[in-house]
Formats: C-alpha cells, sequence, structure tokens
C-alpha cells in the first residue's frame, strides 16, 4: 500500500512551509513516527513524523515552499524491513568516511604574479617601499623586473595577511526571513521610542538570598527574575492600559488580560512563547510556566499556538551581558521591557556613596498610541514594583505571596 503524507497545518494561520531539510535520503526505510524532515513556518521550525513504516520516495526538494496539504512523501508500507537493523540515517551517512580514498587535489587561485628576478636597483626600491617582489610583474627579459618597474609599482591597498578570505552563502530559513520582515515592519509601521531607567535590584537579590531554597524545595523551580519582572508588568499595565493595546486599522484594541511573550532559547535560535493570563498566576505559576515553555523550547517541542499571541513581551538581553539595548517591538504588539545584565554601581542613598546591584531596563512603545507620560509612568511603575516587592507585588506577606 502507497501512503501519501501531506503537510499537516503547524498553526491556525499558516498556510505553507518549507523543507528546510531531509533528514532521510530517497529509497530509505522508515519507521513509524521517525522524524524524517524539518520544516520551516514562519514562526517555528518543526519536525515532521513519519505516518507509517515502509520504503519512503521524497516528492519535494530541501529548499522548496509546500502548501499546507501538499503531499511530500509517499511510504510504501509493504516494503520489508531490511535485515541487519535500521538504515543508517542521512545523518549518520555523511559522517561515515570514505575507505581506501585517495585525497583529491584541491584547486587554488594564484595571486601572485609569475615572475623573474629583480635587478639589484629595482630590489632596493622594492625594499624601500615594503613591496613583496613577488607581487610585481616585470617587463624585463623572462620577466625580470627593472628599476622602472619598481619604481612604478604601487602597494596594494589594506593590509596585506596570509589567513582565509573566503565567503560562503547558504539560504535563511523561512522562519528567520520572517523575522528579519517583521522586523523592518516594525521599524517602518510604528513610530516607536524607547526610554530607559534603572533599578536597584537589592531587595530581589535579599529575597532571593532568605526564600529561594525554601520555594524551590516546595515547587520544584528556581525563584527567579522573571516572575518579579512579569508580575511589576502585570501592575504597570492595569495602571497603563494604553500600553497593554495595539492598534487595528483606525480603531485601538485593549484586552483586560495579560499574555506575556517571553524570549527563550531553543535549538534553531530564540523562540517567543506566550505565557498565558499572567494576571491569574502567583510567582510559583510564572516561574513553573517559564520552565515548562523554556523545557519544550530546549526539546524542539513548542507549538506555534504556544507562540502565538502575546499583549506584551519581556526580552532579556542580559543573560549575554547586554548592559543596554532598545529592544524592538514585537508587532502588532505596542511595548516591549528590556531587560539586561545587573552590576555592582555606586550610587547615591541618602546622600552617602554605596555599591548595589543595578540594571537598566528600556521600554521600546508604540508612540502613536502610547503617549511620553503613559510610557515613562510604566516604566516608573515596573521600577518601583522592583524596588519594593514585598509591599507592591507581595501585599506585606512573603510566605503567601511565595506559597510556602
Amino acid at each position: 500500500m502507497i501512503l501519501e503524507m501531506k503537510v499537516p497545518s503547524p498553526g491556525e494561520s499558516i498556510t505553507e512551509v518549507e523543507i528546510a531539510e531531509w533528514l532521510v535520503e530517497d529509497g530509505d526505510y522508515v519507521e513509524k513516527d521517525q522524524a524524517i524532515a524539518e520544516v520551516d513556518s514562519d514562526k517555528a521550525t518543526l519536525e515532521l513524523p513519519a505516518e507509517a513504516s515502509g520504503t519512503i520516495t521524497l516528492k519535494a526538494e530541501e529548499g522548496d515552499a509546500v502548501a499546507v496539504g501538499a503531499i511530500v512523501c509517499l511510504i510504501d508500507t509493504s516494503a520489508a524491513k531490511p535485515e541487519g537493523g535500521d538504515a543508517p540515517s542521512k545523518e549518520e551517512k555523511k559522517e561515515e568516511a570514505p575507505k581506501n580514498e585517495e585525497p583529491k587535489p584541491v584547486a587554488t587561485e594564484s595571486k601572485t604574479y609569475a615572475t623573474g628576478s629583480a635587478s639589484p636597483a629595482a630590489k632596493k626600491v622594492l625594499a624601500e617601499k615594503g613591496i613583496d617582489t613577488s607581487t610585481v610583474k616585470g617587463t624585463g627579459k623572462d620577466g625580470r623586473i627593472t628599476k622602472d618597474d619598481a619604481v612604478n609599482a604601487v602597494p596594494s591597498m589594506g593590509t596585506p595577511t596570509g589567513g582565509s578570505r573566503g565567503t560562503s552563502r547558504s539560504k535563511m530559513s523561512m522562519l528567520r526571513r520572517k523575522v528579519a520582515e517583521r522586523l523592518v515592519e516594525a521599524k517602518n509601521t510604528t513610530a516607536m521610542l524607547t526610554t530607559f531607567n534603572e533599578v536597584n535590584m537589592t531587595p530581589i537579590f535579599e529575597l532571593r538570598k532568605q526564600y529561594k531554597e525554601d520555594f524551590k524545595a516546595k515547587h520544584g523551580v528556581s525563584l527567579g527574575f522573571m516572575s518579579f519582572f512579569s508580575l511589576a508588568v502585570v501592575r504597570a499595565l492595569k495602571m497603563y492600559p494604553a500600553v497593554n493595546s495595539m492598534i487595528d486599522g483606525k480603531e485601538m484594541l485593549s484586552y483586560d488580560f495579560v499574555d506575556i511573550s517571553i524570549a527563550v532559547s531553543g535549538p534553531k535560535g530564540l523562540m517567543v512563547p506566550v505565557i498565558r493570563n499572567a494576571e491569574n498566576l502567583s510567582f510559583r505559576g510564572i516561574e513553573s510556566e517559564v520552565k515548562r515553555l523554556a523545557i519544550r523550547a530546549r526539546e524542539g517541542e513548542i507549538t506555534v499556538d504556544e507562540m502565538t499571541g502575546g499583549t506584551f513581551t519581556i526580552t532579556n538581553g542580559g543573560v549575554f551581558g547586554s548592559m543596554l539595548s532598545t529592544p524592538i517591538i514585537n508587532p502588532p504588539q505596542s511595548g516591549i521591557l528590556g531587560m539586561h545584565n545587573i552590576i555592582q554601581r555606586p550610587i547615591a542613598v541618602d546622600g552617602k556613596v554605596e555599591i548595589h546591584p543595578m540594571m537598566y531596563v528600556a521600554l521600546s512603545y508604540d508612540h502613536r498610541i502610547i503617549d511620553g507620560k503613559e510610557s515613562v509612568g510604566f516604566l516608573v511603575a515596573v521600577k518601583e514594583a522592583l524596588e519594593s516587592p514585598v509591599e507592591l507585588l507581595m501585599d506585606n506577606n512573603i510566605n503567601k505571596a511565595l506559597e510556602l
């Protein structure tokens, strides 16, 4: 029996995918549920599992754009499994070293002239100019470099090196191309501005130092920074609802819920899954959801639906060492908060200089619907909550807030 494998729909708004890589070759025997290809959509890279066991016939090439529902391969389910176990995968075949094969000569392009010797006078002139004789084409007999050749020789521009100067070209994935398009769209279609502030992280450091072990023992997750920032954002968005809005045509669409998009690292780069209804989550709920989404992203199991939507974004460049940045809005959202690295810096406290762990924070926003007063007020509200977390985020009851 010949089974026609069609491209499944990765998400509601996706109409086509791109074959990023075939993990098997034409004619291979595949097992049911074996990953046979990686496909790119405009939101994620996903694995395509075999729907049955049998011999596969590929019907699309790597790099092809294929409509959802189109046939990408055939599987002959009546084919017998080859003896000696499974057939080697495409990656395993690549790793097999060729046996008893003579090395093939590699063609190289010479960048020097085929020259004869230089006259003593020419050598002296070239030495004074710092020019290698091998780079000068002689006009004398048998290519000999004359004094005139040396006088007229011009040093090559730039610093000569013996290093490689090769280039390579590779096709961008559909996901990377879509990200590029969205970034340009955000810059071209929004009136984007960024406002900055700084946060004294001492209160959060002290809370984590005192309660992180009990919190982890009770809930199985660490008490990280993301829960403090997420709850500070939820509080600030309630105070400044325009930041939790977006433009839809000639209307402003506002939300009475907070879906926070967070940037997490996955095998294909950064992904932005969404914490739904963050306004209803506790410290434990936020940290558990961050951990769940991070694991799914790292293992390549995250779905398009988990990365769709979001009313506000938090991005943390600090994990990569960024001190300050201007994050780009994630359209159609109107605001994004950038976290950065924490550095011990001297600050003035009650007229005295003290050393504290400080973080710069940045809010990029769409000035078309968010005024300067609202944007600055929002970021100040975030700062206030982070610097007074017990009072503003925990209602002066730490044990209750952390569910200890």
